[in-house]
């Protein structure tokens, strides 16, 4: 999964040596350059390059520029042939996954409305406000219980866009169990809607993973409102 959203990236990093990319680009591209190395490492490749460019001199070309071989074409051809079957194999598959899990969600769906539950999960509605942030940076963060768990709404400010936040809730053992990820951006003062298979009664924590930086907050569990001492783990 890691190598899909890698190759991706590494489509634009010719453009980001030459600075050709628009600034929502380059700002999306520069957040993964900051968490993955191999990506960081081809595209200061690709920098030294770009700084020679302007040395090349056409005119010290004497010879005429060497012309492709005649079936050069057809390999091209065959080769965009085979990448494109590779790719709807990958989207049938894709495609049957997503229908196989909405069967799933369907199954669970009837089973909960049939079977008798126990409540929504247990304890009323907290908001979280993290305190201990840089300055400009703001996050708090509304807990709600559910049948299936927590549903978790975050709300960032002031990190830089492009930048990657993950999403967890922390258990009575320590235990980090995910709520999700989503993607800031400068200037959009939305809140991300998630959710995590953790009770809220038996939330400890809420953390928010922003770039390199994280940050904790602590939950209570009888349902007063969290207070603002909460740490930042830096990684």
């Amino acid at each position: 999964m890691k190598a899909e959203r890698c190759r991706e990236w590494r489509t634009l990093l010719g453009a980001y040596a030459l600075g050709d990319l628009d600034p929502p680009e380059r700002a999306g591209l520069e957040a993964h350059l900051e968490g993955c190395p191999e990506c960081r490492a081809e595209a200061e490749a690709l920098g030294d390059v770009a700084k020679l460019l302007p040395l090349a001199d056409p005119a010290r070309f004497g010879r005429p520029a060497p012309q492709p071989a005649p079936e050069l074409a057809g390999r091209v051809a065959a080769a965009i042939g085979g990448e494109r079957q590779v790719e709807r194999r990958r989207w049938r598959r894709r495609f049957g996954l997503a229908l196989g899990g909405a069967a799933a969600a369907l199954a669970v769906a009837l089973a909960l409305f049939v079977l008798p539950t126990g409540g929504d999960g247990g304890g009323p509605v907290q908001h979280v406000e993290f305190g201990s942030v840089p300055a400009g940076v703001k996050i708090y963060a509304t807990l709600e219980p559910h049948a299936y768990g927590t549903e978790v709404r975050v709300y960032v400010k002031g990190v830089r866009s492009g930048t990657l936040c993950r999403v967890y809730l922390q258990g009575p053992r320590g235990e980090k169990v995910p709520a999700g990820t989503f993607r800031y951006r400068w200037g959009e003062d939305s809140t991300a809607v998630l959710s995590s298979a953790l009770d809220l009664s038996r939330t400890r924590a809420i953390g928010v993973r922003a770039g390199n930086r994280t940050f904790v907050a602590p939950v209570d569990a009888t349902g007063a409102t969290a207070s603002k001492t909460d740490q930042e783990e830096m990684t």
